[in-house]
């Protein structure tokens, strides 16, 4: 298929930064083929199956979601405030039956059809399953991925330690019962798990023209073994895959390295395994002292940084300018629903645009719109580790293009457009996304999907499980008392570096 695009104002977002007033960009079999300065009329490039008057509009990339989990995305709004080691408490609660697949596909579904919407073309989905994968609900999130027309690198986050092993002081506080639970082995081993993970590969790695694609991800590294630890890179080394890993999203994480790694840090124990590289992207990535950030930039690993996600669960503000400094890339994503409660990167870039004004008073070190804008397009696209690249309007890039409207509040007086894209914008602007330049967005619907009849379902879906029985809350009751007081532990430890923005703690186990 063939589109132009002709007479819009064009943010190339390239190497050079170059901006036109006026240009027409020409897309033929889902790849950008040119980009032309100036002012065109219908036909001047020849035959087309879509000739677009692009007047008064904005083309620019499409924005890349650099952390999501697909698996919650119909808990919205279902929690207050937690921090996360109380929150999953209530995300994955113990004892929680199988999703059907159908399930999987429309709560994957709601997030693709929220992020089509409002310009996000690419998403990094660190999807976990609870109890377990299967073959049959990993096809389904990836169908749902398929049907939709985003495009994903989509990996299977499970752990294969058990519970107790993943927590600083929690084998001290349990009381014998709950201990002999938090010891059981997973639903799920290593084996069991690196064959999903064929299945995955086998069956969609590559899909759709290159638009489906797979990663791996180990969690989080306490959350494994080193021999899964290994295999999973061994895959990623295999198939050149992008590499999922929580590492030191909480203060609770840098006391697990104080108290069960001989006093290494996270990071320091994946350097030590040989296993931190530039396949890794690593999300969250708050609690690291210089040393950490110094072996993260002369790896090339990628850190994924979820702001909102970041305060709604009071895991800390990331180091955003020590990470800059060392030319370490950074992508922007939205985390989960239940953690950010919407699916729209819009808000994500505000918010990293902002935070980090209030860690320093040296206004020189704040985020500029630019390094924002830098980290939702460029940084997101490294993270994808696309065969074929993308992030640009440039020739030769995958045609992943958002038309945005000019004439619209946000950019009314239009006076500099990376701000206004940064500080102003909220998705309601958005007039057309493309994918693989395929239009899949335009006059306010997507053309690949009923939205209100997958929305219907949602609703009747969610209103089924509110009425079944289940553990949920009165599983998480049980255990709430001593994953409390592991958090205020941790909370009251001297680890040598603050990521809160205020006196935390006034003593060890004790908040102000």
């Amino acid at each position: 298929m063939k589109i132009v695009i002709r007479n819009a104002r064009v943010l190339t977002l390239d190497a050079t930064g170059a901006e036109h007033d006026c240009a027409t960009v020409v897309v033929e079999d889902g790849v950008i083929r040119s980009v032309n300065p100036g002012m065109f009329a219908p036909g001047s490039f020849g035959a087309a199956d879509r000739d677009i008057d692009a007047a008064g509009l904005l083309v620019m990339p499409g924005l890349v979601n650099g952390h999501f989990h697909s698996s919650v995305n119909h808990l919205k709004g279902s929690l207050d405030s937690l921090p996360l080691e109380i929150f999953m408490l209530y995300e994955s609660p113990a004892g929680a039956g199988e999703v059907a697949p159908r399930v999987a596909y429309v709560r994957t579904m709601l997030a693709a059809m929220e992020m089509l919407r409002t310009g996000t073309t690419s998403v990094l989905d660190d999807a976990f399953f609870v109890p377990a994968p299967s073959p049959p609900v990993i096809d389904a999130v990836m169908q749902a991925y398929a049907d939709s027309g985003i495009r994903v690198v989509l990996a299977l986050d499970q752990p294969d330690v058990p519970e107790i092993d993943k927590h600083p002081y929690l084998r001290d506080l349990l009381p014998p019962d709950l201990r002999q639970a938090a010891a059981a082995p997973p639903p799920m081993d290593a084996a069991g798990l690196l064959a999903c993970y064929r299945h995955l590969i086998e069956r969609w790695h590559g899909g759709a023209g290159g638009r489906l694609r797979a990663a791996v991800s180990c969690s989080a590294p306490q959350r494994v073994t080193p021999e899964y630890f290994r295999a999973l890179d061994a895959l990623s080394r295999e198939h050149h895959l992008p590499f999922y890993i929580h590492v030191l999203e909480t203060k609770v994480q840098r006391v697990f390295g104080e108290d069960c790694l001989g006093g290494r840090s996270l990071v320091r124990h994946v350097s030590d395994l040989g296993l931190l590289s530039d396949r890794l992207n690593i999300i969250h990535g708050i609690w690291l002292d210089d040393q950490d950030l110094d072996l993260i930039a002369a790896a090339g690993s990628v850190v994924a940084h979820n702001p909102i996600s970041n305060l709604r669960l009071g895991s800390g503000v990331m180091p955003f300018r020590a990470m800059r400094s060392r030319g370490i890339p950074i992508c922007l994503g939205t985390d989960e629903a239940i953690a950010d409660d919407a699916v729209n990167l819009w808000g994500v870039m505000k918010l990293a645009g902002l935070i980090h004004n209030v860690t320093q008073p040296d206004y020189h070190d704040w985020p500029t719109a630019r390094e924002v804008l830098d980290c939702m397009i460029s940084g997101g696209a490294r993270a994808m580790r696309s065969p074929r690249p993308l992030g640009q309007v440039s020739a030769g890039h995958q045609a992943d293009l958002i038309l945005l409207d000019l004439d619209t509040l946000p950019f009314t007086p239009l006076n500099d457009l990376h701000r206004q894209l940064v500080y102003c914008e909220n998705g309601g602007s958005v007039r057309m996304t493309l994918v693989q330049g395929r239009v899949v967005f335009e006059e306010g619907r997507l053309s690949t999907v009923d939205e209100a009849a997958i929305r219907a379902e949602a609703r009747a879906l969610a209103a089924a499980t509110r009425s079944a029985p289940g553990p949920g809350g009165h599983d998480a009751a049980r255990w709430l008392p001593y994953y409390r007081q592991m958090y205020l532990s941790a909370a009251g430890r001297e680890v040598g570096l603050t990521r809160w923005m205020g006196p935390a703690v006034s003593g060890p186990g004790v908040l102000k």
